[in-house]
């Protein structure tokens, strides 16, 4: 058995991962072709590189099915009820770095702030006949949010794909989005509330808590933690 480090398996996220290991003296390589998903890890004995969305991570960590794994804060919390029993923080890698937000049409003039979209949302439901439409790809952290913040008139509708085009497309009159820079917000005519922030986001190097650990597994990942404290 060998120590197994999931990380994503395309794109900036997987590249930006494989520097950041570089430069602690762990070379993370894809074996095979951009289709397969197979890699393997040098620099460090007893360690095995299993490539997976980072989609995935989350889940693979809860079900101890690997024992480190990199993704974003927002899917760990978002995908996993009680996250702090399945998964320890290890390190933030400092990059992949957006934020989950509430926002609104900008014309929307007299809704800034969460008591102003519950009063909005009140007087939605009361013309229209229905609940404000709030579109999201996340869903269980904006529902715990808005009940925290006394928000009721609302529905979350799933949004999978460009969740910015959902309310000029009429499918939502509100969205909860991740966010880096709020370009994509101001081109669709969005603001973000001013007490609208959900949670901070950055790619993190995740343990799980309940996968096995054989003792030659446990020396090996006390010496990959000692040396990536080691390196800022």
């Amino acid at each position: 058995m060998s120590l197994k480090l999931g990380v994503p398996s395309k794109g900036r996220l997987m590249e930006k991962t494989f520097a950041w290991f570089e430069k602690r003296g762990i070379t993370l390589s894809r074996t095979g072709s951009d289709r397969e998903y197979a890699g393997r890890v040098d620099g460090i004995d007893g360690m095995s590189l299993v490539l997976l969305s980072a989609g995935e991570i989350p889940r693979e960590l809860a079900a101890g099915r690997i024992h480190l794994g990199v993704t974003g804060t927002d899917l760990v919390h978002e995908k996993l009820p009680r996250w702090e029993q399945q998964a320890e923080q290890v390190a933030p890698l400092g990059f992949g770095q957006a934020d989950l937000i509430i926002a609104v049409p900008a014309c929307w003039v007299d809704v800034d702030t969460l008591d102003d979209l519950d009063a909005a949302s009140a007087a939605f439901r009361a013309r229209h006949g229905h609940r404000l439409r709030i579109a999201t790809k996340y869903h269980r952290l904006v529902r715990e949010f808005l009940t925290d913040s006394g928000v009721a008139d609302y529905a979350l509708v799933d949004s999978q794909g460009a969740t910015e085009g959902t309310v000029k497309n009429e499918t939502a009159e509100a969205i909860a989005d991740i966010t880096s820079t709020g370009e994509t917000l101001r081109a669709n005519h969005l603001k973000i509330l001013e007490d609208g922030l959900i949670l901070r986001s950055q790619a993190t190097l995740w343990r799980s808590r309940v996968a096995r650990c054989a003792d030659a597994d446990k020396a090996v990942l006390d010496d990959l933690l000692d040396r990536l404290h080691r390196v800022a």
